[in-house]
């Protein structure tokens, strides 16, 4: 159940939450969640096709993130996922973590709280008041607008990537913010859940952890819920952009014909090789040099 007398809101966004429960009542399910976010979305003129930074100012300040934020401390299997995310990050002993895009301030408070002499860095581009006023009582945690490089022992960051329109361009910053050894726990949602996970993202869903070891990670496993991919920074590169994009081509690629290919289940294997090898004559050489 929805209870919001235990967040500091002002009364417009209170005002604002309440409207969006009338529709659902105090108990809503992540469908509907989700719906209401939908709802945002289109109303905010947001276009998942193309980046209007105004536009999506205005979503992502939206008090429907506060709701969001609220729903995931009521809800057990998102605490649950994020109970294991601290996990990980205290049995790699981290003392400095970065949490990018956590403004709500949950996940950073669940690492805080367990260890007093690990300092929490939060970098989000829209911290809510709530989250920074829950997060006071925590000496050890506080808000950044501009971390610094090879500082941290540690990254999280879950749910942020899919929302942007060049998630290899921001990972490779969140990547410069790791100590080499570092770990950093990452989840990605790249299906659409909802409108603000953006199609363009969607391919990384069986690619992204190849362009992770391209900019110098390493898979370590999952977290023991089997939610988020935990990496490590083994070396400290500057990435090859041209390779990097060329890369995203041949996943953009990949995904767009298996995707027909599942839309077109009758259409036979051989007609989508011969479909792929139209699109990108040199996609079968590639991926016997080893380069998809």
């Amino acid at each position: 159940m929805i209870n919001l007398d235990h967040y500091s809101l002002t009364e417009q966004e209170r005002e604002t939450i309440q409207a969006l429960l009338a529709k659902t009542g105090n108990e809503p399910r992540l469908e509907d969640l989700y719906r209401m976010m939908d709802e945002v979305w289109q109303a905010c003129g947001c276009d998942s096709s193309k980046y209007d930074e105004q536009r999506y100012a205005t979503f992502y300040r939206h008090p429907i993130w506060l709701l969001n934020g609220i729903f995931i401390e009521q809800h057990e299997e998102s605490l649950g996922h994020r109970r294991a995310i601290a996990d990980a990050v205290h049995q790699r002993k981290a003392s400095r973590v970065l949490d990018f895009g956590g403004g709500f301030g949950t996940l950073a408070r669940m690492i805080a709280g367990s260890d007093p002499n690990c300092r929490v860095d939060i970098w989000d581009p829209f911290p809510p008041t709530h989250g920074i006023k829950a997060c006071e009582p925590y000496a050890n945690i506080r808000f950044v607008s501009s971390p610094e490089e090879d500082t941290y022992d540690a990254l999280v960051c879950t749910d942020v990537l899919e929302h942007v329109h060049d998630p290899l361009t921001l990972l490779a910053d969140i990547i410069r913010k790791v100590q080499k050894g570092g770990t950093l726990v990452i989840y990605n949602c790249f299906y659409g859940m909802i409108q603000c996970h953006l199609p363009c993202t969607f391919h990384f869903l069986y690619t992204f952890d190849d362009f992770c070891e391209l900019m110098g990670l390493r898979v370590l496993g999952k977290t023991t819920d089997d939610h988020a991919t935990i990496y490590s920074k083994v070396s400290a590169i500057s990435p090859d952009w041209p390779l990097i994009r060329s890369r995203e081509k041949s996943s953009k690629l990949s995904y767009a014909m298996n995707q027909w290919a599942k839309a077109n289940p009758n259409a036979g294997s051989l007609r989508y090789k011969l479909a792929l090898m139209r699109a990108d004559p040199f996609y079968y050489l590639s991926k016997l040099a080893g380069k998809i």
